[in-house]
């Protein structure tokens, strides 16, 4: 299945451009190299939480806003052939010398690491409005996440939902400033899940989030659990500023 190389980063707001002209630079590397689908999407609906949201994830500043992006690989084994390749052409190809095509954010509070699809339903559009999520799961229940998920896709389908990808924490490590796991202040035993959801537009997104407020079919059936804290869930609503591959 898809194996998914996920970031969050926070990028000064004035920045945009730069970002995109950035991106649109190094970001082709990857599908030269066998990447499906590469997607930095700008910060457009994203809530500020009690517990946790995407601006703590990554300590973005006032002026900062939270771009959410994912490169995609066929498989994990794809992706680490790949990579290999690319960590030596990235020593010497002027795109990613940080004097011709310097980057124009904070690399420090950036947040990365590897991710396996466990549910992916839909196909990828080109110019889809993105909802990215950071869920953090225990490890135990890995197939009651797995099961839910896919279960409401078919609701979320129903509402106007283009694609869905559930990925389980692969290859993520600890980081000295920020990372995934105190972006959910994960605790011992838990993992983390990247996640996407492709919506036509933010109206479809927006309308159908309104809907399913009052679904019964969206109601948790009564003496059921969550299998994670969506206190500490992160969410929000981004538009892509750089789409490559896809095709």
């Amino acid at each position: 299945m898809t194996y998914l190389e996920g970031f969050v980063l926070a990028v000064p707001a004035a920045n945009k451009q730069k970002f995109i002209e950035h991106a649109g630079t190094a970001d082709p590397v990857f599908v030269e190299y066998g990447a499906r689908r590469v997607i930095e999407a700008w910060q457009d609906n994203v809530p500020k939480g009690e517990t946790t949201d995407f601006f703590g994830a990554v300590e973005a500043k006032d002026d900062e806003a939270v771009v959410f992006s994912w490169i995609e690989w066929q498989d994990k084994a794809t992706r680490d052939a790949r990579m290999a390749e690319l960590e030596k052409i990235m020593e010497s190809d002027p795109r990613f010398d940080p004097e011709t095509n310097p980057m124009p954010f904070d690399g420090k509070r950036m947040i990365y690491g590897g991710f396996q699809a466990i549910v992916e339903q839909g196909e990828a559009t080109p110019g889809a409005y993105m909802q990215g999520f950071v869920i953090p799961v225990p490890e135990g229940k890995q197939d009651d996440y797995r099961k839910m998920a896919e279960d409401a896709w078919g609701m979320f389908q129903k509402y106007g939902a283009l694609r869905v990808v559930e990925a389980w924490q692969d290859d993520v490590k600890p980081g000295k400033q920020t990372d995934f796991f105190r972006t959910v202040k994960a605790q011992d035993g838990e993992k983390i899940v990247f996640s996407f959801m492709e919506w036509p537009s933010r109206e479809v997104c927006d309308a159908a989030a309104a809907k399913m407020e009052s679904d019964p079919e969206m109601q948790m059936p009564e003496g059921m659990e969550m299998p994670f804290d969506g206190k500490r869930m992160i969410y929000g609503g981004f538009v892509p500023v750089v789409e490559l591959g896809g095709e």
